[in-house]
């Protein structure tokens, strides 16, 4: 089969397609034909050796797939060949073929395409998770999503405006925000024009935001914590900036804040029943059309340094996705 293999943590150019063996199934194990495969920020950094964790080389990148079920180990029930899954693994999922745990497989809902089923699980229970389960977000409450055209902060606008919030989306340019707002937003805001603090004091009259999903880190942190309402809530995603902010500790003080971390890779070890009350709601609002993922930009399994690319240069609408089929 053929599968992205990389041998070396290198630059996204130098990493190549390559000829390999189909995965063998063991005990435990469905092996699933790979139909789309999503390429987000943690897969760039892993690519060229710069998550804060190092997979073993050779690997193959991409945690989020979809595609049809191959064959199962002989213990494994309930995914019988051709049925229709959507998983999310360690990495491996930019192949022809990929093995994977039952437990990390779920049925694809009717009328949801592969594409769809690649860019939706992690952004979207890191945002669930986050806005219900951390930040506590209620109905008729503020919601200050920044960075929020990309995967993650598109998926924190759609389920805010589930969760009955109002819901402003700053990106850095127009294009952004108003896909931001065909997507629910209720306003848009330009985070790089000086005062846009002036105006987000305009758009929630003067109470400022009650949560802010933050993926973004950096200065554009600490500012947005600046104006955060009383009793608000900041949400710490990711630092897709690259830069770590460091807040003094007189501002939580000062506006009765709060700083919450959310790691999507630690959820199913410390909060088990969380995760799998969240993924409950997920599907099934995907099940019965209550939220449709947001596909960005499909590239061809050929040309997935594209995706790459279009990722880490910031210009993406949403997720990016690779058909593999």
């Amino acid at each position: 089969m053929k599968a992205v293999v990389v041998e070396d943590y290198d630059r996204i150019e130098n990493i190549a397609i390559k000829n390999v063996a189909k995965p063998e199934l063991s005990s435990g194990m469905v092996r699933v034909r790979v139909q789309a495969a999503a390429v987000g920020f943690v897969d760039g950094l892993k690519v060229q050796g710069l998550y804060q964790t190092k997979d073993p080389l050779p690997f193959t990148p991409g945690s989020e797939f979809a595609g049809v079920v191959d064959a199962v180990a002989s213990d494994i029930e309930g995914f019988a060949p051709g049925t229709p899954v959507i998983g999310m693994v360690r990495n491996g999922s930019l192949a022809e073929y990929i093995c994977a745990s039952a437990a990390d497989l779920f049925m694809t809902p009717d009328g949801v395409t592969p594409e769809m089923g690649a860019s939706f699980f992690a952004n979207y229970l890191t945002a669930l998770y986050a806005l219900s389960a951390r930040g506590k977000l209620r109905s008729g409450e503020t919601l200050l999503v920044l960075g929020a055209a990309g995967g993650v902060g598109i998926a924190a606008v759609q389920l805010g405006k589930l969760l009955g919030a109002r819901v402003i989306a700053a990106a850095s340019t127009e294009e952004k925000r108003q896909f931001a707002i065909e997507c629910g937003a209720d306003a848009g805001l330009d985070y790089t024009h000086e005062g846009w603090r002036d105006e987000l004091k305009r758009l929630t009259g003067s109470h400022g935001a009650d949560v802010i999903y933050d993926p973004v880190g950096g200065e554009l942190s600490l500012q947005a914590f600046r104006s955060i309402a009383w009793n608000g809530r900041h949400l710490v995603i990711g630092f897709a900036s690259g830069n770590i902010p460091a807040l003094k500790f007189n501002l939580p003080l000062l506006k009765g804040g709060a700083l919450l971390g959310v790691d999507l890779a630690q959820i199913g070890r410390r909060e088990p029943e969380v995760r799998e009350r969240v993924i409950a709601q997920l599907f099934t609002w995907l099940s019965n059309k209550t939220l449709v993922p947001v596909v960005g930009r499909i590239f061809a399994f050929e040309d997935f340094r594209g995706a790459f690319a279009a990722m880490t240069t910031r210009s993406a609408l949403g997720k990016m996705v690779v058909r593999i089929d």
